[in-house]
């Protein structure tokens, strides 16, 4: 019998209601290492139960207090990293060093929440009217809810959690049943940390529990990062009931290279952002830009780097990059390897039909260069999510933006040149949320907040960060006045 990922409810590791169960692998050698639980209707009750009941001693927690369990666990964090990492290679199949500058990415967030004294800070304005005064303070929603992708089991999470939890709500996370085991170790570190019990809830399950949370009426807003079709469901459903919604949705973000770019610059950055974690990334490089005649010789210093990596089990030193997470999406990604030469693109490097010896049964797929790739190509259009990268040739800088500006994702994107001039008008112009100047994968640091723009997001609010906050609060704007008798006056009330 495979073990069975139990979910965290009320402070303690749970096999919850349900019988209903998943497989988790181990994508390096395709083999089912233990199952997950599906939760059910009661199980989410117990997990928003657990949550609500908490939800009122939380929010009257001092700021003092939140920010010392924010620092313990911190610290609780940094000393368990190697372990989280080891979880997510396990589970996801990213390489360990991949895997732990997920960590290091998610634990800046935590470091980000510890300033929530500062974050909180309302206005105040004296004397408005005569004898009044004119405050606002932010205060928390109550329950909220996160619902979370298999590509970073531990960084995606920890980018909704500790902001909300600062913020003085309580959590319910939903997590990818793909790789479900790093959120509980995430849970019980917070725990550890003097966590109250049912302030961090952590419930396994498939679309079901995603309804589920969606319906439930006394969760009071949802964060969501996946798909664009699911993104948009979340949000549709979500805002339906009541709810205050973010769903960061899918991506195909443009490296552009202009012909002044130092090339071997640019091709080791595509080559890095295209195909780390195997592409697996919602802000990986998948559709590289060539401008002008930098096009040729950028092709083929891509390619000498491509089918130069080294594919292998995340657990190995000598890999570059891992499986990827299911044998099912993996003969995805490889149909559209299959399909790009019949649609008229040019293959550069066939990642098809290696698997490191002794993992044959692992869910493998080598890094595919395309080149000659259209915008009416499937290769094109869609979000692939796995190591395909693709050429386009386009003759201008101008034309260039209007591709970018075209797609209808607007996620993240990079330009690589050496005009700063022609950089900071692309970074103007370019219809994207998030932009690198020579840098391809432009994630923002905690400080800043992470979102795209078109269908990449459903919503007006970004992750984490400042946004983050304004995200898990609302704003009270307070009038006060200590009056001597005045007598009735049934005028509207003016300043003066």
């Amino acid at each position: 019998m495979s073990p069975t990922t139990p979910h965290w409810i009320d402070g303690a590791r749970t096999a919850g209601v349900s019988t209903r169960t998943g497989d988790v692998f181990n994508p390096a050698t395709g083999e089912v290492t233990k199952q997950v639980g599906l939760a059910d209707q009661a199980d989410v009750d117990l997990a928003v139960g657990s949550a609500l009941k908490a939800a009122a001693s939380w929010s009257e927690s001092s700021l003092t207090t939140r920010t010392r369990i924010l620092f313990d666990y911190r610290q609780l964090l940094h000393e368990h990293r190697d372990e989280l990492a080891a979880i997510i290679t396990d589970e996801h199949g990213k390489v360990l060093d991949d895997a732990a500058g997920e960590v290091q990415r998610g634990l800046e967030v935590v470091e980000f929440a510890c300033g929530i004294p500062q974050l909180l800070k309302g206005e105040h304005s004296e004397q408005v009217s005569r004898g009044v005064d004119a405050y606002s303070v932010r205060q928390p929603l109550g329950v909220v809810a996160g619902i979370t992708p298999f590509n970073f089991p531990v960084m995606v999470p920890m980018w909704m959690f500790p902001v909300a939890i600062a913020s003085g709500n309580t959590f319910v996370l939903k997590p990818s049943e793909r790789d479900p085991s790093a959120s509980v170790r995430l849970a019980e570190l917070f725990g550890e940390a003097g966590l109250p019990d049912g302030v961090l809830n952590v419930l396994h399950g498939d679309a079901f529990a995603v309804n589920a949370l969606l319906d439930h009426p006394d969760v009071a807003a949802a964060s969501f990062v996946g798909s664009t079709p699911i993104a948009r469901h979340v949000y549709a459903r979500g805002t339906a009931a009541g709810k205050r919604v973010q769903a960061l949705g899918g991506a195909k973000n443009h490296m552009v290279v202009l012909p002044d770019a130092d090339l071997d610059v640019a091709a080791d950055a595509a080559v890095s952002a295209g195909y780390g974690s195997a592409g697996e990334r919602c802000m990986a490089i998948s559709v590289v830009v060539a401008v002008g005649d930098a096009a040729d010789e950028l092709v083929a210093k891509i390619a000498e780097r491509t089918a130069g990596l080294t594919t292998g089990p995340g657990t190995d030193p000598a890999s570059q990059m891992g499986p990827l997470v299911t044998g099912v999406h993996r003969d995805k990604v490889k149909s559209y390897v299959d399909g790009g030469e019949a649609a008229g693109a040019t293959l550069v490097v066939d990642g098809r039909g290696h698997a490191p010896e002794g993992h044959e049964n692992g869910f493998w797929l080598k890094p595919s260069l395309f080149d000659h790739v259209t915008p009416d190509m499937a290769l094109y259009r869609d979000e692939i999510f796995g190591p395909v990268l693709v050429v386009v040739r386009v003759p201008t800088f101008e034309a260039a933006v209007e591709l970018v500006n075209a797609n209808p994702y607007g996620n993240g994107t990079a330009v690589y040149t050496g005009d700063g001039l022609a950089a900071r008008e692309y970074q103007r112009r370019v219809h994207v949320g998030m932009v690198g100047i020579n840098v391809p994968i432009p994630v923002p640091m905690a400080y800043y907040s992470f979102g795209g723009w078109k269908d990449s997001l459903f919503g007006d609010t970004h992750v984490h960060g400042a946004e983050g906050v304004r995200f898990y609060t609302r704003a009270k704007a307070v009038t006060a006045r200590w009056p001597r008798q005045h007598g009735v006056d049934l005028g509207f009330p003016t300043h003066g």
